[in-house]
């Protein structure tokens, strides 16, 4: 499995983090930018990552910005982008077992490093389980049109 990853300044700090983290797991990833702290607008890099998990250059994403609102949002403007904001494992786990949730947003400026891993963690391990929660993503997709 790739993992896309991608922040605008707020979540350089933690995308960073979680770069190392990935080496160190082996976990293979593309990194969408942003390069440094220099002020960027998050939409254009939660538009990148989205792109990339819809091509299927990554199967997953996993954005950052100061709040992991912003970024979620524009990601999810995205048709087929699933994007959920987590930061809890509980949420991680439940945003992919339930929500096949193929891209996570976190908040650069409101989570701690180690929690933010530990999250990672459990989202990239969860799976989704179908059944009566596949109706209500294929509902999700019907809204997009």
């Amino acid at each position: 499995m790739k993992i896309g990853i991608g922040s605008d300044h707020g979540g350089f700090e933690l995308k960073e983090h979680i770069k190392d983290y990935f080496e160190k797991e082996g976990i293979d990833y593309l990194d969408y930018g942003t390069n440094s702290l220099d002020s960027v607008d998050y939409p254009d890099y939660g538009r990148k990552l989205a792109e990339g998990v819809l091509s299927g250059e990554v199967d997953k994403g996993i954005a950052i910005c100061g709040t992991g609102i912003g970024i979620s949002i524009a990601c999810n403007k995205v048709k087929g982008i699933r994007c959920a904001l987590c930061g809890d494992t509980y949420s991680a786990r439940m945003s992919v077992e339930h929500n096949n949730a193929n891209i996570m947003a976190l908040g650069g400026r409101v989570i701690g490093k180690d929690l933010a891993i530990e999250i990672v963690s459990i989202w990239l391990k969860s799976q989704f389980q179908g059944g009566r929660h596949e109706r209500r993503i294929n509902k999700i997709s019907d809204i997009e049109g």
